[in-house]
């Protein structure tokens, strides 16, 4: 049986998040699943879903909602009863193919994606990444050591984790894509042409924003009405035939 984890903490991300995330993995899989969400509040989730509360981590408020530094709780070992390789998702992606290939690329290795933005720099983006439960857990002894001096060093976690693994392996490009970053056409083509979603694609992240729900409807929140002007979204009806919260 495969393990697949997500996590939810804070307030931006409801229970649907993890409900169509679970979904999506029993759309898109053969292979018999575990699906662990390590969250601060179960309600509202599926009761297929394995809860558990989230690894123990300190974090600084500074960067506890605003940045993924709490994914580097579950580096620790031991990580409750997990053993093996576990295939990290995070809840804001939708998935568009099948999956049971991540469970078998290079076992035993830590793999992920290679960063969108920055190709043959040797960083990964954590949206999807598979580890194996102890093998790294220098990663979260270091940072539990000097939390403070960690954070100034690396802007995110995931560069953190790129500079202690520089063996990482990097999934095939296709089979992940960033919404943002892959599928959004160029300003100002992006104001006529809806992202399109390439075959080949099993999973599509959505880092920072839009979030999913606002991309479908074609809506990019922002602040400023300079940045209105380059960061709009079309209506995306893809999204929603994905990101759903039935199995089949």
């Amino acid at each position: 049986m495969a393990t697949v984890i997500c996590m939810k903490w804070g307030t931006r991300y409801g229970p649907e998040y993890v409900n169509r995330l679970l979904a999506g993995i029993r759309r898109h899989t053969k292979t018999p699943v575990r699906f662990i969400c390590f969250t601060d509040n179960a309600d509202g989730l599926n009761p297929l879903v394995e809860v558990m509360p989230l690894p123990n981590i300190f974090i600084p408020d500074s960067v506890q909602e605003t940045m993924p530094w709490p994914k580097l709780s579950v580096w620790q070992y031991p990580l409750y009863d997990l053993t093996g390789d576990v295939l990290f998702l995070d809840i804001d992606l939708i998935i568009t193919g099948p999956l049971d290939d991540f469970f078998t690329y290079h076992p035993g290795e830590y793999c992920v994606i290679e960063n969108w933005t920055q190709l043959g720099q040797g960083i990964g983006n954590t949206s999807v990444f598979r580890f194996p439960v102890g093998r790294y857990a220098e990663i979260y002894n270091r940072f539990r050591e000097n939390p403070e001096q960690i954070l100034k060093d690396y802007r995110v976690e995931q560069h953190f984790i790129s500079a202690l693994i520089p063996e990482q392996k990097f999934w095939p490009a296709s089979w992940c894509a960033s919404f943002k970053h892959s599928l959004m056409p160029k300003f100002p083509m992006n104001w006529f042409k809806v992202p399109e979603l390439p075959k080949d694609t099993r999973i599509v992240a959505f880092t920072g924003k839009p979030d999913p729900d606002e991309a479908a409807e074609g809506r990019w929140p922002v602040k400023s009405w300079y940045k209105s002007i380059y960061k709009h979204v079309r209506p995306t009806p893809w999204i929603n035939q994905h990101w759903q919260d039935r199995d089949l």
